[in-house]
């Protein structure tokens, strides 16, 4: 006798009453196990795995780009159904004369329901592809498509349409309504890397022997902005209607690219982390963010944004502040340039930094202020932001 599960939306998060389905991850009829994530989901916030409640085999209710509410029933799993062992063809059964093509065949098979969804699995097979990926990352039914459409025939000037997702959508009309409802304006200067570097060049080995986390420019770069934002309240502050709300805590959001999109994790307290704890909790939250699995509550009340468009190659950018800060801070890539040191020319790294800021709440004086101090904390590190542990450290 069958005994179904009903398996409903969950909340993602407050606020939140509807989702996209974005890919089932199995089919109707497969045998699902408990906890096995079974479809990936989108709000407006986040993209998040589902994963089945109980085992047994799945019927699946919704087609994938239709928008649910939380709390609807999407597919039912039938508990009573009990997981049916294969049989296994070995070549060692002589009498079988087809023995050893069967495994062949078994064994590319096993790999196929590996490293691809049975939905890409299914698209690969109807179009004869050969399938692999050297990262062993899982392959799904967009990458596979995708790839379709990059292979054409000469003169092809075919499309593709897309429909936007939710966190995209998202993404779109908050960026849409900073530059509509702040004043914003950038300023500009530029880093000497050489002391930063030097010190990353000389410890980074006992670094990451000691905390299995490598020293990144980031730990620096948090460390200036939480001393900074000490200085000049108001870059670490919002606008609550006709008052000005200033933190006495740095909530620092760490902008990172992940597969849907742009996310913001927050380091919560950043300004009590020491360097270690800052690039361990970066790399937490990285590979969080590349894996879909940030939860609604790590990237919710940051109080001032780093984004690092460095990582892609970028010289200089002017970033959009992420509501409802009032400041954010680019990173740019680091170049050797001719500069002027004591009246001499001289080759040093040099990176330039941006700060977006909402001039309704900071003045020009307040942004170029807390700039030129980013700038001088990390061109004197170990004076200006290193306390007596982290002094040890580096010595």
């Amino acid at each position: 006798m069958s005994k179904l599960l009903n398996m409903k939306v969950p909340s993602p998060g407050e606020s939140i009453s509807e989702v996209e389905l974005i890919e089932w991850l199995v089919s109707s009829g497969d045998y699902v196990e408990k906890d096995q994530s079974i479809a990936e989901v989108d709000s407006d916030k986040a993209t998040l795995e589902l994963p089945a409640e109980e085992s047994g085999v799945i019927n699946i209710l919704v087609d994938e780009g239709d928008i649910v509410n939380v709390g609807q029933v999407v597919c039912t799993i039938d508990t009573s159904v009990k997981k049916k062992e294969k049989k296994n063809v070995s070549i060692s059964e002589k009498n079988n004369d087809h023995g050893i093509e069967v495994e062949k065949m078994n064994k590319l098979e096993n790999e196929k329901k590996k490293n691809l969804t049975p939905l890409a699995n299914s698209i690969a097979t109807v179009e004869n592809l050969s399938v692999s990926d050297k990262d062993e990352k899982k392959i799904k039914k967009q990458d596979i498509i995708d790839n379709l459409s990059s292979i054409s025939q000469s003169g092809d000037r075919g499309f593709e349409t897309k429909k936007l997702s939710s966190l995209r959508k998202k993404i779109s009309s908050r960026l849409v309504k900073v530059k509509n409802e702040t004043a914003m304006l950038t300023t500009f200067n530029e880093v000497d890397m050489s002391s930063v570097m030097t010190l990353r060049s000389k410890y980074k080995e006992d670094f990451k022997e000691k905390f299995e986390v490598g020293l990144g420019f980031m730990s620096f770069f948090a460390k200036a902005v939480t001393k900074a934002a000490n200085e000049f309240p108001h870059v670490n502050s919002l606008i609550d209607g006709d008052k000005i709300i200033s933190y006495k805590y740095v909530d620092l959001g760490i902008a990172v690219s992940a597969p849907k999109g742009l996310m913001v994790p927050v380091l919560r307290n950043a300004e009590k982390m020491t360097f270690s704890q800052v690039e361990l909790n970066i790399k937490r939250l990285a590979v969080k963010a590349r894996d879909n699995k940030l939860s609604i509550e790590e990237m919710q009340g940051g109080t001032f944004t780093i984004t690092n468009g460095g990582v892609f190659g970028s010289m200089l950018s002017t970033p959009i502040i992420n509501p409802p800060q009032s400041a954010i801070l680019g990173m740019h890539n680091i170049v050797e340039r001719p500069v002027v040191v004591d009246g001499e020319i001289t080759i040093r790294p040099i990176m330039y930094v941006a700060l977006s800021y909402d001039h309704r709440i900071i003045d020009g004086k307040e942004s170029v202020g807390f700039l030129y101090n980013i700038k001088e904390y990390l061109e004197n590190p170990v004076e200006k932001l290193l306390d007596n542990y982290e002094k040890n450290l580096f010595n």
